[in-house]
This record gives C-alpha cells, sequence and structure tokens, in this order.
C-alpha cells in the first residue's frame, strides 16, 4: 500500500506524511463535525444580493497559492458589486416585442419624427415590462410615474413641428425611462440611472442571442410554424390588397397614405435602424430584468466645520443678497428715473444689461449649496437648526433674485419683442425657482424625494414648454405688439419660424402676412411627410395655407426688408438686429 500526501503536507510530502504508519486505519469522522442538512442549504436572500456577496468574496482572492510565477487574477471591476445576477432566460414575449420594436423603427422612424417615435416606444415599453415581470420585479409607484412621464414627453414630437422642443423632449423621455427600468433615487443613482441604459446593449444583445439559440434548439417544429403562418398571411395581405387598390381609387389612395414608402436605396438607413431598435428594445428588457444598483455608489460625506468657520462666509452671502434685492424693490418701485441719471441707461437696457448675470448668479447658489451641505456641522441638534436657518434664508433670498431676473426679462421683451432664446433661458430661470422651492421643503419635511423631485420637475418643465408651443408663442407675442404700436415687426425672423408659428402669423395684415409665411408655405410643399412622420402643427399649417395661401410677389418682400436670405442676396440692404439673440 502506497503513501498518500495528507492535505496539510500537500503535493511536497511534510514529515508528517512520512511519520504515518502503513497499516493504520483511516479515522472515521465524529458526528460533531458532520455538517446538518440545514447548513447546508442556501441563505434565504435575493439573487443579486447573493450575487454580489460573491463577487465580494472572490475579490479577497486574487493570488493563487502554489503558483508565485503567474500573474495575479484579475479581480472584479469596480462596479462588481452594483451588478446583479444574470435574468433568466429570456422570455417569448420579450422577444417578439423587441422584433416588433424592430421591425416599426425601421419601417417608420426613417422619414422623420412624429407620432410614430410613440409607436415604436409602446412595444419597447411592453418588452421591458414583460422581462420585469418575469424576473419578479414589482411596479412601484415611481418607477410608473417615471414610465408615465416618458411615453407623456414622446406626445410633444406630434403635436409641434419645432425642432428644438422635440429634440429635449425626445432626450428627456429617454432619461425618465431609464430610470423607470432602474428605480433610483439616491443623487448618484438618478444621475447614472438616467443613462444607466446604454450600459445594457452589450449584455442585452448576448442575452437575447442565448435565447434565441437556446429556444430554437428545442422548438424548431414550432420556429418553422411560426415563420409559415408569417408567410402566408403577408402574401393575402399583398394580393388582395393589391386587387382591392386597384378596384378603388380611394381605398388605394388610403392604402397609400397607411403604408410606409420603403425603397431599396433606403435599405442601408432601413438596416440601421432595424438594429438600432433591437438593440434598444433588448438593452431596455434586460435592463428591467436585472438593473444596476447604481444606488451603491456613494460619495464620502465632508468633513464637518465648526459653526463659525461654516456659518460666518454664508451669512455675509445672505447679507450681500439682502442688499442687492433691496435695491431691486427701489427700481420695481419706480426708480428708473434715478437709474437713468446715474449710469444712462433706459429700462430696456438695465434690463438687458443685468439678466445674464442673475441667471448666472442662481446657478452659482446651487453649487454653493450643495458644498455648504457637504460641509456643514451635523453633531447637534442645535447644528441642524443652523443649517436651515442659514440655507433657508439663502434660498428665499435666491427666489427674489429669481424673480428680478424674469422681471428684467419681461421688460426687455415689451422693448424688443419675444425669440426662442429668450423664452428659452426665461423657461430655464423659472425651473431654477421651482428647485429652489424643492429644496425649501427638503429642509422642512427631509430630503428622501429631492433627487427624484429635481428629476419629476425637470421633465414637467420640458414637457410644459413643448406643449406650449414655444414657436407659436414667439410669434403671437411678436404680432400682438405689432398691433399695439404698427410700428416694426421683424419678419426677418419670424419667416424661419417652424409651422407651429402659422396660426399667429396668420393673422397679420397684408403684405405682412404673407412675407412672413412665404418660407414656410415653401418647405411645406417641398416636403413630402407620411402621416406617421407629420405632426398636428404641421398639418394645421397645411390646412391653412391650403385655404389662404402666401400671395404677395418677391418685390413686395424686399422693399419690406423680409426676403433674401434664404433666395439670394440682399443687394446692398441690411437691417438692423439685435445682437443679444444668436437665433
Amino acid at each position: 500500500m502506497s503513501e498518500q500526501p495528507s492535505e496539510a503536507g500537500g503535493a511536497s510530502g511534510s514529515p508528517a506524511a512520512s511519520d504515518t504508519p502503513a497499516d493504520a486505519k483511516p479515522t472515521e469522522p465524529t458526528p460533531a463535525k458532520q455538517a446538518s442538512p440545514a447548513a447546508t442549504e442556501p441563505p434565504a436572500t435575493p439573487a443579486y444580493l447573493h450575487a454580489q456577496r460573491q463577487r465580494a468574496q472572490g475579490a479577497q482572492q486574487t493570488w493563487q497559492p502554489g503558483q508565485p510565477w503567474r500573474p495575479p487574477a484579475k479581480g472584479p471591476g469596480a462596479t462588481a458589486k452594483l451588478r446583479p445576477a444574470s435574468p433568466p432566460l429570456i422570455p417569448p414575449a420579450v422577444l417578439w416585442a423587441a422584433l416588433a420594436t424592430a421591425v416599426l423603427s425601421a419601417l417608420l422612424l426613417g422619414d422623420g419624427l412624429g407620432v410614430n417615435l410613440l409607436i415604436v416606444a409602446v412595444p419597447a415599453a411592453l418588452a421591458a415590462a414583460f422581462a420585469a415581470r418575469a424576473a419578479g420585479r414589482r411596479l412601484r409607484p415611481w418607477t410608473a410615474a417615471w414610465a408615465v412621464g416618458g411615453l407623456a414627453l414622446l406626445v410633444v414630437p406630434a403635436l409641434r413641428d419645432a425642432g428644438w422642443p422635440t429634440f429635449l423632449a425626445v432626450v428627456s423621455a429617454f432619461a425618465l425611462g431609464s430610470l423607470a427600468l432602474h428605480g433610483s433615487r439616491t443623487w448618484i443613482g438618478v444621475l447614472l440611472g438616467s443613462v444607466g441604459t446604454l450600459d445594457s446593449v452589450v449584455p442585452g444583445a448576448r442575452w437575447g442571442w442565448r435565447g434565441v439559440r437556446e429556444r430554437a434548439d428545442g422548438s424548431r417544429g414550432r420556429w418553422g410554424t411560426a415563420v409559415r403562418t408569417t408567410a402566408v398571411a403577408l402574401g393575402l395581405l399583398v394580393v388582395f390588397g393589391t386587387l382591392f387598390a386597384g378596384a378603388d381609387a380611394a381605398f388605394a389612395d388610403l392604402l397609400g397614405r397607411l403604408t410606409p414608402d420603403v425603397s431599396i436605396v433606403d435599405g442601408p438607413l432601413r438596416t440601421f435602424l432595424f438594429v438600432v431598435g433591437l438593440l434598444g428594445a433588448l438593452a431596455a428588457a434586460r435592463t428591467a430584468a436585472a438593473p444596476v444598483r447604481w444606488d451603491g455608489l456613494t460619495v464620502k460625506p465632508g468633513k464637518p466645520r465648526g459653526r463659525t468657520e461654516w456659518a460666518l462666509p454664508l451669512i455675509v452671502l445672505n447679507l450681500l443678497f439682502a442688499a442687492f434685492i433691496t435695491l431691486q424693490l427701489v427700481v420695481l418701485l419706480g426708480g428708473y428715473d434715478k437709474v437713468r441719471e446715474q449710469t444712462g441707461l433706459d429700462h430696456a437696457e438695465y434690463a438687458r444689461q443685468g439678466f445674464w448675470q442673475l441667471l448666472w448668479a442662481t446657478l452659482l447658489t446651487l453649487l454653493v449649496i450643495a458644498l455648504a451641505l457637504r460641509w456643514a456641522p451635523r453633531g447637534s441638534g442645535r447644528d441642524r437648526t443652523l443649517v436651515r436657518a442659514v440655507l433657508g434664508t439663502l434660498c428665499v433670498l435666491t427666489l427674489v433674485v429669481v424673480a428680478s431676473a424674469l422681471r428684467r426679462m419681461d421688460l426687455y421683451v415689451d422693448e424688443y419683442g419675444l425669440t426662442r432664446l429668450r423664452i428659452s433661458v426665461a423657461a430655464m430661470e423659472l425651473w431654477l425657482g421651482v428647485v429652489f422651492v424643492l429644496i425649501l421643503a427638503a429642509g422642512v419635511f427631509g430630503a428622501r424625494f429631492l433627487p427624484r423631485a429635481i428629476a419629476v420637475s425637470a421633465g414637467a418643465a420640458v414637457l410644459a414648454f413643448g406643449l406650449i408651443s414655444p414657436d407659436a408663442v414667439v410669434a403671437e407675442q411678436n404680432v400682438q405688439r405689432f398691433r399695439d404700436d404698427r410700428t416694426s415687426i421683424d419678419l426677418d425672423y419670424l419667416k424661419d419660424l417652424s409651422a407651429d408659428a402659422v396660426p399667429a402669423l396668420d393673422t397679420l395684415p397684408e403684405p405682412q402676412r404673407s412675407c412672413a409665411l412665404r418660407v414656410i408655405q415653401r418647405e411645406l410643399h417641398t416636403s413630402d411627410s407620411p402621416w406617421y412622420a407629420t405632426s398636428w402643427g404641421e398639418a394645421r399649417a397645411r390646412e391653412i395655407l391650403r385655404e389662404h395661401p402666401a400671395a404677395t410677389d418677391r418685390d413686395t418682400c424686399y422693399g419690406l426688408g423680409t426676403d433674401g436670405v434664404r433666395e439670394g442676396g440682399r443687394g446692398g440692404y441690411e437691417q438692423d438686429h439685435d445682437d443679444y439673440d444668436p437665433y
């Protein structure tokens, strides 16, 4: 009987192993050392927490004993503890919903943006919902709020023709949809969770491919049945649809409007949109089934400062705000004559000079509050009372600064008219005021919901900004100013607005009406967007111009100084513009 090395000696053969008699009988384990059945059961913890513990334990062993010539084993990444276990096999409902998203993306998104974005988003949302239900996730109130807000933002492209509100709405819809999939609640979680779906693009593609491959191996007969059924249905639609279209011109026109115009020339674009739609739906479903826990990332709080060291700079800042606000109240109550005497500026120039400075002051105040909270004293109840009093006073004073900035913009708009830039920065300043109100509320009721509340307010602000139709508001305000004084109107600027401005510009007298609508009418005539890529604003503008087309000739508009930007040179004519607005 040959000697066997013991576990203590290993492969090197220790003395303890050589002293063991050859005829010694192996000792049987005592009952006290035998593991009980309960000890072998897995811990009753969620799957993603169990996976995180396993990764953490694996990170502690990066060097392989007995093999010093090999490099250390690569441990898990910095975000390993944030990633849950792999989701279960992708359900068939998720695969079909992702395929529907890809097909609709290829067919509808190549002709522009309109209601087609909302149509494509519906099967993508269903894919995420099916995946979350299969993974055992429950629908929570904040998740429902994020999802409803994201879908509501996609209504803006269906209603408005202007590109800039549409861009803001689409980006915000993606952010809210990503938050709905992650369910984040902290500052870092909300910031990273708004773009966290991008992290699941590659894992989602692998997850979908693995599910298709495994299901195809065990159900080839069912896949063949599905393919044959789909082919027969499409064949019947093509044959009988062609016959009915040839039999009735009205049906042919309806069928042509409803059917996407797909050509070989658009093949690369349609293929790209198919891939984007498929990857996007799979990434959303993968995130819904196994989201990254971005809330696990934390920022170490700063070292608390003493009361005097922390409060004195902020009290000085509050006094400076109070002095500025006192002067603003004097000006707002009728002190423009004194201001004009000292500065030589009228009220419009005075308002223009200070708006941007007040906007930056508002933004910097948010940074000051964030840094102050990081190093705030927090040892006792008196410390918390001091923090609330000092920062609460600063927030109230900043709200007065926000009101002053908005008042300055209102005075400037009354003098020079409303533009896209002016309405945009005014809307941003108004939203910043809402943020300070939320900070005040958090100081009273607690800051648990503050990150999510600010994210909701941002989404609501973008939605409201798109629904009010900023181009229409700009046109209405300038038309009203022209009606009041009949002295001037910047037709050279108004004619470059989107089709959303047509109802307001249609109320102008001639020849100003036709000169303001000439460019928009030409663009609408040259575009042939299908119904799903046509906004409600564009459809309404087409109807108005069809009933009352712009008929003024170019010479008349040139005499008014409103033509020549897109159709040729100005012949030496230059209109005075306000360099305050780059649009």
